[in-house]
């Protein structure tokens, strides 16, 4: 289980390839296909469930405030980003995002982040990547993005720090109360 857990936050394909090869266990396209369509299923079943972190929601409305640029950037398809932006109160078809289906490869790449950079106009560099998994960080490295970490993920701050956070916070409201320490206004 602690296997599957490390992989969180990995494209599915990365995270199948990677278990194979560290469990010694071969999966067939035709099981591997079937395991997506069961965590499909699961997270349909789920998906009343699923709640925004705390905090979420309010630094949404304060980057809107104050003109800061924003993408969500997800390994997910579009049908779980969806059923995720649900619980933030989103419509998807008034907020920039970019989900798994529109790059080629998925994090530890980091084809997500460039996408995002480039959807919102600005230099990669001048970005911050919010995430809560080790993934989220090695590719916001790899693009030369800043990487700002969440406990939520389940990875604790030594992970997020090594894996290149300049900063890990509790949740997204610790994060709000501590946009001055990262968010250079425009």
């Amino acid at each position: 289980m602690w296997r599957i857990h490390r992989k969180i936050g990995m494209s599915g394909g990365l995270m199948l390839k990677s278990l194979s090869r560290e469990t010694g266990l071969s999966i067939t396209e035709e099981q591997a296909e079937r395991l997506s369509e069961k965590h499909a299923q699961a997270y349909e079943r789920l998906q009343g469930q699923i709640i925004a972190l705390p905090g979420a929601i309010e630094l949404l409305e304060t980057l809107d405030k104050e003109n800061l640029k924003w993408c969500i950037a997800t390994s997910g398809g579009i049908d779980t980003a969806t059923i995720n932006l649900k619980a933030l109160k989103l419509n998807i078809d008034e907020i920039n995002i970019v989900t798994r289906d529109d790059v080629s490869y998925g994090k530890p790449d980091p084809d997500l982040f460039l996408a995002a950079a480039q959807k919102i106009s600005a230099p990669i560099e001048e970005c911050l990547v919010i995430g809560d998994a080790i993934w989220d960080m090695l590719a916001a490295r790899r693009c030369k993005a800043t990487g700002v970490g969440l406990l939520s993920g389940g990875y604790d701050i030594g992970e997020l720090e090594r894996a290149g956070a300049l900063r890990v916070y509790e949740d997204p409201l610790d994060l709000l109360n501590h946009l001055d320490e990262i968010a250079s206004r425009p």
